[in-house]
């Protein structure tokens, strides 16, 4: 009996506590009841934070949520586009012409910062499946899907899918690859036409066996919204009235007196002159009165440099000349950039030029630079007798104040090569940013109608250094390297020997 009822109260203590475990465990699951209640809570508050601050962020302007991290800064716009922008006065539509799922991410993107920019710029989508028709409206051709047609007013300008992309054929493969990306340039370019009234001139003097203009070359000046027009003076009584600038190409022949005449009195009436010579061996004694009229003229022979960090390796006509710093090369120089131009004559001052003109230096050579004098008997390129001592100009800018706030204006090189295609490529587009800043200085106009925007390139870009630091570096890598690795392999040699 005694055993019945000791096992009755255990059973009985058990129950208990049975009863006193399971209050407890429905407390602590309450307790953890609430607590993940608050966390879910927590956490769907946190969700819903973030997705109203993603909200907010897609509302924002893609220059502010989105990083340009590309070398070439591919979706951005450059301080020229951005100014235009900023001075337009006339509402400006972007019509982009692209079929729904087939849109180009980087011209979207770029016609993205332009709307943003200017609250006169506005960017519509038109399908041509959807819209067959909308582009005749503009242009009786055929535009290639993610072409733009750039509006205002009665004007509209075609800015053509192609034209946005440089290409060039890899002689390896022979295909053709994109090479550079210029969907700034033409857009901006475009605005700026269809928002102008008037458009530059220049004259391209024809008769005397100029130099011919590349077609980048081409591209580059009229991108600037510069129509360019052939002159021959021989047929004409003058320069026209329309000329906002006149370019004198290398001539291989003189001109006439006549000619020589008729350009310098436009130039004495306020004119404007691009004005490139070329070393011949011939006398020009008819262009020289052009120059030497605005107090300049050429020397005689070839430049040599004797500075190696003035000219490419292994090439001392093929110069790096100094670029000075004044309104034509403020961004060149203010970037370290390279000049290339090879086969340049010096160019000097002449005596007693009249104290109205103003000539300022936009590349020099160095002080140990000579012109070599007798070129078509060259037997060294080492200096002379009889060879001129440097240092030369080979481009300078003079300007001439005039009456009824008329300037005359001219721009001289002295070598043509600076125009040449495959320099401008060893120097990563250096040359053609010189050429198109100097259109610029002398054709720009109140309205800025001379923008003209760089492409930006998708290719390698061209090394170009100088002979001292090639031949440094051609000694550090050949001699100075293999010679410390063998100091430092015998010194190990050495210490585990003694070990």
């Amino acid at each position: 009996m005694k055993e019945i009822k000791s096992n009755i109260n255990k059973k009985k203590i058990n129950i208990k506590d049975i009863i006193s475990n399971n209050k407890e465990n429905r407390r602590k699951n309450r307790k953890n009841l609430k607590h993940g209640t608050y966390s879910m809570g927590v956490v769907a508050v946190f969700v819903a934070i973030l997705v109203v601050v993603n909200l907010l962020i897609q509302e924002l302007p893609s220059k502010y949520r989105e990083i340009d991290l590309s070398t070439q800064k591919m979706y951005s716009i450059g301080d020229q586009t951005k100014k235009l922008l900023k001075n337009l006065d006339k509402d400006v539509t972007l019509y982009f012409i692209a079929q729904k799922g087939s849109e180009s991410s980087d011209i979207e993107k770029l016609l993205e910062r332009y709307e943003e920019s200017s609250d006169h710029v506005k960017v519509e989508q038109k399908d041509p499946a959807v819209n067959p028709k909308f582009t005749s409206q503009y242009t009786t051709e055929g535009v290639n899907n993610n072409s733009v047609i750039v509006v205002s007013g009665d004007k509209s300008k075609v800015v053509d899918y192609n034209s946005m992309y440089e290409t060039s054929v890899n002689y390896q493969t022979y295909a053709s690859e994109v090479t550079g990306f210029d969907g700034e340039g033409q857009l901006t370019s475009a605005i700026n036409y269809v928002t102008s009234d008037n458009m530059p001139v220049m004259y391209t003097l024809e008769g005397h066996d100029e130099s011919s203009m590349s077609d980048s070359l081409k591209d580059m000046i009229q991108k600037a919204n510069i129509d360019i027009q052939s002159l021959n003076l021989l047929t004409m009584d003058a320069v026209p009235e329309d000329a906002d600038c006149l370019f004198i190409f290398a001539p291989s022949k003189d001109i006439s007196e006549d000619e020589a005449k008729k350009i310098i009195t436009y130039l004495e009436d306020g004119g404007k002159a691009l004005i490139v010579s070329n070393y011949t061996g011939e006398d020009m004694p008819n262009f020289a009165s052009v120059l030497e009229n605005y107090g300049v003229k050429t020397v005689d022979g070839i430049i040599l440099e004797a500075d190696t960090n003035h000219y490419i390796s292994q090439n001392p006509s093929y110069l790096l000349p100094n670029i000075e710093s004044n309104d034509i090369t403020s961004n060149l120089s203010s970037q370290s950039r390279y000049i290339l131009m090879p086969l340049a004559q010096g160019i000097e001052t002449t005596d007693n030029y009249r104290d109205t003109l103003t000539i300022q230096n936009i590349l020099t050579t160095s002080d140990s630079s000579y012109s070599k004098v007798n070129v078509e008997n060259m037997q060294t390129m080492e200096k002379e007798s009889g060879d001129i001592d440097g240092p030369f100009h080979v481009g300078v800018a003079i300007s001439e104040d005039l009456e009824d706030d008329k300037q005359t204006q001219i721009v001289y090189y002295s070598s043509e090569t600076l125009f040449n295609d495959n320099m401008n490529t060893m120097v990563s587009g250096a040359n053609f940013e010189l050429i198109s800043a100097s259109v610029n200085w002398m054709c720009s106009n109140e309205d800025g109608s001379t923008i003209s925007i760089s492409s930006k390139s998708l290719d390698t870009s061209t090394l170009t250094i100088p002979a001292a630091d090639a031949s440094f570096w051609s000694i550090f890598v050949m001699a100075v390297v293999p010679a410390f690795l063998v100091i430092l392999g015998g010194g190990i040699w050495m210490k585990r020997r003694k070990q």
